[in-house]
């Protein structure tokens, strides 16, 4: 009788560790998140970032670096991580990619072209600074990564692009006429037409789900020594950050209204899909600067509010088109400091 109550107690206490580890893993949420549920990891170590949905939403397409490898190259997976596979060429270093309609091709922007190693990374004798390399350039292929084909030839930094979901045009950053601009051109890449032209860096950029708006990232520079900064930068193909606003127009690049005045880094907009929301990653509330964390807001600038309270990062929000699930990149739970990860969850209004 006593061994049978020893072996029983033993029993119920790896139940407890069983069940309390289980929840450890599965618990992704930061306490605030009443608008994630259900959060799932989908990728488990390394640099994973900017994933996005298929058009069918039953895949995913990001870029990552993980074990020996020195730069991102692009990868297609599972809404559960599963059959994770390499689609760029494995050269170069690759950014941005994107679903094409009817999801048989997508679309990335890749330096191979100019040299299959990876390119030096940007001098920080100048501080943080992005590096927009002119020898990236954004290509078309097969979903599998066959048949690689240019869709720009500009000789400067053509990236950052994503697709209507209209399925009819494509948005993208360039430096091609000296300053980071954004263009917009037919899934073929014809008709390529410049958006903006004020001065400073734009990017970043996603349609709304009927196709008629655009949601982006900005820098203004405003006075002699942020634009004397933003001068000395560009002309190495460098930009600084630390001040980036979300600003909306029209898909043809009509009636430009800025959307947040926070004097601080937002970036990775993304329209909610009843059209009037965008969810973005910022470091508003942040006293370092360094925590990212995930934000909705009105497209007039009002009713701002906190959807993530993580103390890394959280970004590069996208949702499915019923609104009913939200994709993100995270510093969360990971496993080595510095991995981010893909994380899918549930959204609750």
């Amino acid at each position: 009788m006593k061994i049978f109550i020893l072996l029983s107690k033993i029993v119920l206490l790896i139940f407890i560790l069983t069940i309390t580890s289980v929840s450890q893993i599965d618990d992704y949420n930061f306490e605030g998140e009443t608008h994630l549920t259900n959060i799932r990891m989908l990728t488990d170590g390394g640099e994973n970032a900017e994933a996005y949905f298929s058009f069918d939403e039953k895949e995913l397409i990001f870029q990552a670096t993980f074990g020996n490898m020195k730069c991102d190259q692009i990868y297609v997976m599972n809404l559960d991580g599963s059959e994770k596979h390499l689609v760029s060429t494995g050269n170069g270093r690759t950014t941005c990619a994107y679903f094409l309609p009817g999801d048989e091709r997508i679309i990335y922007s890749s330096t191979h072209m100019a040299d299959s190693e990876c390119p030096a990374p940007p001098d920080r004798a100048k501080g943080y600074v992005w590096q927009l390399y002119d020898s990236f350039d954004i290509f078309s292929a097969n979903a599998d990564g066959t048949d690689v084909t240019p869709l720009t030839f500009s000789g400067k930094y053509d990236a950052e692009a994503t697709v209507s979901p209209k399925g009819d045009k494509i948005v993208f950053t360039s430096t091609r006429d000296g300053d980071p601009e954004l263009y917009v051109m037919d899934i073929d890449g014809s008709n390529q037409t410049r958006l903006t032209f004020e001065k400073g860096y734009d990017g970043g950029a996603f349609f709304s789900q009927d196709g008629s708006k655009i949601v982006f990232r900005a820098s203004r520079p405003k006075t002699e020594a942020e634009l004397a900064d933003y001068e000395d930068l560009a002309k190495n193909g460098m930009f600084r950050p630390s001040i980036l606003e979300i600003y909306i127009m029209n898909s043809d690049g009509s009636d430009i209204q800025q959307v947040t005045n926070f004097g601080k880094a937002s970036f990775a907009p993304f329209f909610h899909p009843d059209g009037e929301r965008i969810i973005f990653s910022s470091n508003v509330n942040s006293q370092s600067g360094r925590d990212f964390d995930l934000y909705l807001i009105n497209v007039d600038g009002t009713a701002l509010e906190q959807i993530t309270f993580n103390e890394t990062f959280d970004g590069f929000p996208m949702f499915t088109k019923d609104g009913k699930h939200l994709v993100f990149c995270s510093n969360r739970f990971n496993s080595n400091e510095g991995d981010t990860n893909v994380f899918i969850a549930d959204w609750v209004e």
